[in-house]
């Protein structure tokens, strides 16, 4: 690209810088060209651009920096090639809201460290940061290169001194979208999120890939082996798992659909045709009288909360207790529920350090907090104890106490020792916060169960009775007519008995009054160390 026009010859005359502009612009709509994207193509993956049209309302997208990158000079310093760099950011809107989309391009070298440009995606979260604005990563990159040493002629020391990671998840809601290849840094903007998604068989997320654990640790794995789908939904580093892109973008779209656009606000309410007085009788025999038999938690969300209102995150990580989002005549309520199913509802380490993170982020955004509590306790025995549980457990509660969003608590049928105790917050940041809960007929709450505690305190006696079996039986009875929860409640020891097919009565009642007062808790949450 050369011109022959001096400045004197035509002082107004600016078609030459036009034409690069241009020529780099289109050099950037090309990505890394029709070989590298045709590549991408054939693995099942679509390109950072394709993505960002399937994210955001059509003709919303407006990049930035699109001409960031590395430019091929001759000997007289004029352009010759462009390559861009290997990321798209820019500004977009989902359902007419405005956001930020950060995207890895991984048909120019695999989107890795070699041909990026890291002023440019620190840049958009930062914009995110000061702007206010809700974030989406769009990751599909293969981390660091070593050739980047050899293009720098020196190293540098590990991080990012202008990203303001961690500030981010307290203002605006994050997204971390694993689409591909998510390694070293990729995986830290995937799992850095509030929501993250992979899709199945074509994202992997891991520290270090398979060369790297070979080299390091002499051991042969696969990608999937060792950062897949499976694998991440269960540890807890990502949320949830998607068939294709097309259900990642539409979970993310779910997501951000129940957020504010900021900790300054709170989150949309939406139109809804269900009746808050709907009563649902079939709530009224869920609950099995036979304590030993289970139940389908989720029955009881589905019929309480708005009509096809749910969506689930974390579904294979903790699985003893259940996160969803839902809506409450329109307004966006966080919902917990434990699941019987799963190791009995136990709170086990990973079942408690799911529900801190899920109340630490409904309480950042001001979304009311339901609990639907049958909780048998804290999970025991030599593993339990050995991994840490119990600090997990006491984590959880400290995460609940500074949580300042409204919370109501439907004791459904367990609530015994420390996990029981974690069905809602007792004091709060400021010592105020109030214990609002309710009661089905079929509840029943303790130190420790009637059953566990006979055994432990008659052991003797049992042992020695003419007919133990009988004897102990006679005794979970009489102990059981002790543990009524109308004798709690005589002494408002609980707000109400209600009879289950009243709770979204309830509760919609109580949301109404619930979503007034985040009006007044909106800003900057301040959290002491736990």
């Amino acid at each position: 690209m050369t011109s022959d026009k001096s400045e004197s010859e035509h002082p107004t005359d600016w078609s030459d810088e036009y034409r690069e502009l241009s020529f780099r612009r289109a050099k950037a709509d090309d990505l890394g060209g029709e070989d590298a994207v045709g590549f991408q193509h054939s693995r099942g993956k679509n390109t950072v651009r394709e993505r960002i049209e399937m994210l955001v309302d059509p003709g919303s997208f407006h990049e930035l920096g699109k001409i960031a990158g590395k430019g091929a000079y001759d000997e007289a310093g004029r352009l010759n090639d462009f390559v861009p760099s290997n990321a798209v950011i820019g500004t977009g809107k989902v359902a007419g809201r405005k956001l930020v989309v950060s995207g890895d391009d991984y048909t120019i070298r695999a989107g890795s460290s070699e041909s990026t440009v890291s002023d440019k995606w620190v840049y958009a979260e930062r914009l995110a940061h000061e702007y206010r604005m809700p974030l989406v990563r769009l990751v599909d990159t293969a981390g660091g290169s070593v050739r980047i040493l050899e293009q720098s002629q020196s190293t540098k020391i590990p991080g990012y001194a202008r990203w303001p990671s961690i500030s981010l998840l307290g203002r605006v809601p994050v997204v971390g979208m694993g689409l591909g290849a998510c390694a070293g840094l990729g995986a830290i903007k995937v799992g850095l999120s509030h929501f993250s998604v992979m899709t199945r068989d074509t994202a992997f997320v891991f520290a270090g890939g398979p060369p790297v654990v070979k080299q390091g640790l002499k051991m042969d794995v696969t990608k999937e082996e060792l950062g897949g789908a499976r694998v991440h939904t269960r540890s807890g580093v990502v949320s949830n798992e998607a068939k294709d892109e097309v259900g990642a973008f539409d979970q993310v779209r779910r997501f951000l659909s129940y957020m504010p656009r900021n900790v300054w606000e709170t989150p949309p309410r939406t139109v809804s045709q269900d009746d808050p007085n709907r009563a649902e009788t079939a709530l009224d025999s869920i609950i099995p009288r036979d304590r030993r038999k289970a139940y389908r938690a989720r029955d009881i969300v589905r019929l309480v909360m708005d009509e096809g209102s749910l969506f689930e995150v974390g579904k294979r990580f903790g699985a003893s207790v259940i996160t969803t989002y839902g809506r409450l005549h329109g307004y966006a309520v966080g919902v917990i529920s434990s699941d019987p199913t799963v190791m009995g509802g136990a709170l086990t380490l990973q079942a408690a350090r799911k529900m801190a993170r899920f109340i630490d982020t409904c309480d950042t955004f001001h979304l009311p907090i339901v609990n639907f509590v049958d909780q048998p306790g804290v999970m025991t025995g030599p593993s339990a104890e050995a991994s840490g549980t119990l600090s997990a457990a006491i984590d959880l509660l400290g995460a609940i106490e500074q949580a300042e969003t409204p919370w109501c608590s439907i004791i459904v049928r367990r609530a015994f020792g420390v996990g029981g105790g974690a069905h809602g917050p007792k004091h709060g940041p400021e010592g105020r916060s109030l214990n609002h809960r309710f009661a089905w007929p079929s509840a029943r709450w303790g130190s420790i169960p009637v059953e566990g505690g006979v055994a432990a305190a008659y052991k003797k006696e049992i042992a020695n009775s003419e007919d133990p079996e009988q004897y102990r039986t006679d005794l979970e009875d009489y102990y059981n007519e002790l543990a009524s929860p109308f004798r709690t409640a005589e002494k408002f020891g609980i707000v109400d008995i209600i009879r289950p097919a009243e709770t979204r009565q309830v509760l919609c009642g109580w949301v109404e009054d619930a979503f007034e007062l985040t009006k007044q808790q909106t800003g900057l949450r301040q959290r002491t160390m736990r």
